[in-house]
């Protein structure tokens, strides 16, 4: 069983509390990416130690690092070789340019050449269709590539080379990589300055430039605001847009001579209707209609969904009217009971059945619990007061 570094147990504190206390395990994918910066896959051990860090249940982790394809279920090789097979690259060779590579490396889709260099895989899709076929190394871009210079490609990797990628910095292997996914900056002097934009992205500059297409109002200098500015700044436009409405204008009469010559108040003109043999007919006078103001939705305002918590959110959707919550869905309507209980001596046979069996060793509630931030927080204040962690981590365990 691995026995993950303080490195990787102090980056771990350091991801973990870039989120609030009650939303722990949102780190989890970074987490998971941590891990596998350490072993090269999400072994089970990695799964444990992310499972612990969070206060989650193995099969809460195990379902997140099996449904995305970034996570390694596996030891890989130092460089993972990903080749487009999907219908566009398809057409322009791809699928001849993966035949190829696993021909010359002896092996097919999710496996290691022997001296643990290069792991071979078909992807169904790079979204690099304008530059296709392509392949990725690490998901770095090799465009355009051929049967020829893909095999060229992993040979020089297999040497100890690092071949320049189309686009995109310097390569770098798994490992590494994994520790930039994880939210760590890569520190190899000079990594980033390597690498360029390919030509069809700068053809499409090229041409929005020539042809003045731009978002309206847009300035590659505004920063980003949080969710605070951005609803002050809301609120302020709306009050700025209700003092300037114009105020209502009060409805008057016009005075009209009557036939000796005298003003008549009256009310707006009637509206004439015509008659059968084409003559117009007045109505007598119609009160007057006043259009009606736009003012919008007459819904009353409501939070934001952001300012609930996901559950709730989800449990609303799934039952819009609940009034009473359940531990398991908060927000939704308890189910009637439909069936009469069962009789007082089953009761007892399953209270006993209960009491005999010992739930499993990872048979934590499901959810956030903020017990293990709180350590991992604990333990951080503690580095920088230069206390001994690792015994402080050794209590929290026995804890």
């Amino acid at each position: 069983m691995t026995v993950f570094t303080e490195e990787t147990r102090e980056r771990a504190r350091e991801i973990i509390a870039r989120y609030p206390a009650d939303r722990s395990r949102s780190a989890l994918l970074p987490l998971l990416h941590l891990v596998q910066a350490e072993e090269g896959y999400v072994s089970p051990a990695g799964v444990t130690f992310c499972a612990e860090v969070l206060g989650l249940n193995k099969a809460q982790v195990g379902a997140v690092a099996t449904f995305y394809t970034m996570y390694k279920r596996k030891p890989t090789g130092d460089f993972l070789v990903s080749v487009c097979t999907n219908t566009m690259c398809n057409v322009l060779g791809g699928q001849e340019v993966y035949d190829t590579l696993s021909e010359h490396l002896g092996v097919g889709h999710d496996e290691t050449t022997a001296d643990g260099t290069i792991t071979l895989e078909h992807a169904e899709c790079l979204a690099a269709c304008d530059y296709g076929p392509v392949m990725t190394v690490n998901y770095d871009f090799f465009d355009g590539v051929d049967p020829t210079t893909a095999v060229g490609v992993v040979d020089e990797l297999r040497a100890g080379g690092r071949p320049m990628p189309t686009r995109g910095a310097r390569l770098c292997t798994l490992k590494e990589m994994a520790v930039q996914l994880a939210g760590f900056a890569d520190e190899r002097d000079g990594a980033v300055a390597d690498g360029g934009p390919g030509e069809p992205t700068l053809r499409g500059l090229r041409l929005a430039q020539e042809h003045g297409v731009s978002v309206p109002g847009f300035d590659p200098n505004t920063p980003i605001r949080s969710k605070a500015e951005a609803d002050k700044a809301a609120a302020e436009a709306k009050a700025k847009a209700e003092a300037a409405k114009p105020a209502p204008v009060e409805a008057t009469t016009a005075p009209v001579k009557g036939g000796d010559g005298a003003a008549t108040p009256t009310a707006a003109p009637a509206t004439p209707v015509t008659g059968g043999d084409g003559a117009a007919t007045p109505t007598g006078n119609a009160e007057p209609v006043e259009p009606a103001a736009a003012t919008g939705s007459t819904a009353p305002d409501v939070k934001a969904p952001d300012d609930k918590s996901p559950q709730v959110r989800t449990a609303e959707t799934r039952q819009p009217d609940a009034g009473t919550a359940v531990p398991d869905a908060p927000g939704t309507k308890a189910p009637a009971q439909t069936s009469p209980p069962a009789p007082r001596d089953a009761q007892a046979a399953q209270a006993a059945g209960a009491a005999a069996n010992a739930p499993a060793g990872d048979g934590k509630p499901a959810g956030d619990s903020t017990g293990a931030q709180e350590r991992n927080l604990t333990e951080a204040s503690a580095d920088a007061d230069g206390t001994d962690h690792a015994a402080a981590s050794e209590t929290g365990a026995q804890k």
